[in-house]
């Protein structure tokens, strides 16, 4: 099949082996996949990841155990559980230490024509929603994953660091839900574009300090550094950043000012899928481009130009 594969470094190649599926496993041919941050930090090493990237996509079902509902198109949590630790006992499946992760970790993903995950792993995706909104189901889940771990006051002050795509989605979803977050980055451009999806945005270097919740959607290993700068004492910092690089800072202040820190990673699909079915939440204007599988590494390429948000891959 066609893929592109990180070996070490990217190579988009028409002869990788088909996945083959395991007993409790389905064959997903890939109708479309979106290339997010945590691809281009494995393409620059972050877990020494060696095979396929993505883990945001859309699939169509060629083979599953039931041989039941072939040819559905579903999404799919990208953590697979050893389902037997006491962790996934205890429904933490998703931090499984024996865990693979679609793209990430131990198993190959969706920049691919095929891929292969738990069927109990996938999710339906009603008629309603197309195939370029569904890649939007994973990083959607992963921004609703906040409520699910803390409890946002209507009337608190909230920053989002970060005017990339998860920062964009975070803060589509944070004023979808009724709050009103401030969007801090560096490119005018991209803010602009925000601005113009009814965001507050400030450029970074005019944030003042005092916020009850920091969102760090940055990407960067300083992002942390600059979030305990700009919340206030025991306030909230959410870190969804993951980065090929360490952070090398004086950590003092959260002791200092106790401030709260929280990681925060994937959620589940279901709110997601029910606010783009509704229409509540509408990522399209953050499709920046779309590229066909052959043209994968231009899209990476493309991904990684800062003025840009979302880039699909298209496999057909």
């Amino acid at each position: 099949m066609r893929a592109l594969v990180l070996d070490p470094d990217p190579v988009l190649r028409d002869d990788y082996p088909d996945p083959l599926p395991s007993s409790s496993e389905s064959l997903i041919r890939v109708r479309m996949a979106g290339i997010c941050g945590t691809d281009l930090e494995l393409a620059r090493g972050y877990m020494a990841y060696r095979g396929i990237p993505g883990h945001e996509f859309v699939g169509e079902i060629v083979i599953r155990p039931s041989q039941a509902s072939t040819g559905k198109r579903v999404v799919g949590e990208i953590n697979a559980g050893c389902g037997h630790c006491d962790l996934c006992f205890a429904n933490l499946g998703r931090h499984c230490p024996n865990r693979t992760v679609l793209g990430i970790l131990g198993r190959n993903g969706a920049f691919a024509e095929f891929l292969t995950l738990p069927d109990s792993n996938l999710v339906e995706l009603p008629d309603s929603i197309p195939d370029e909104l569904g890649v939007f189901v994973e990083p959607m889940a992963a921004a609703y994953e906040i409520f699910e771990q803390i409890h946002l006051g209507r009337n608190e002050r909230i920053l989002i660091l970060g005017d990339g795509r998860l920062g964009a989605l975070v803060g589509l979803v944070l004023w979808a839900e009724g709050y009103d977050p401030v969007i801090g980055g560096h490119h005018a451009e991209k803010l602009d574009l925000l601005t113009a999806l009814s965001l507050k945005t400030e450029l970074e270097q005019h944030l003042q300090p005092g916020f009850d919740t920091v969102i760090d959607c940055t990407g960067d290993p300083n992002g942390l550094r600059r979030a305990m700068e700009l919340i206030r004492p025991r306030g909230r910092i959410i870190l969804k950043s993951t980065a090929a690089n360490p952070a090398d800072f004086n950590l003092a202040p959260i002791v200092i000012n106790e401030i709260s820190i929280i990681g925060s990673r994937c959620g589940r699909f279901a709110p997601a899928i029910e606010a783009l079915a509704s229409g509540k939440v509408d990522p399209r204007p953050l499709i920046s481009a779309m590229y066909p599988l052959t043209d994968a590494l231009t899209a990476l390429e493309a991904a990684s130009d800062p003025q840009n948000f979302k880039v699909l891959l298209q496999m057909d």
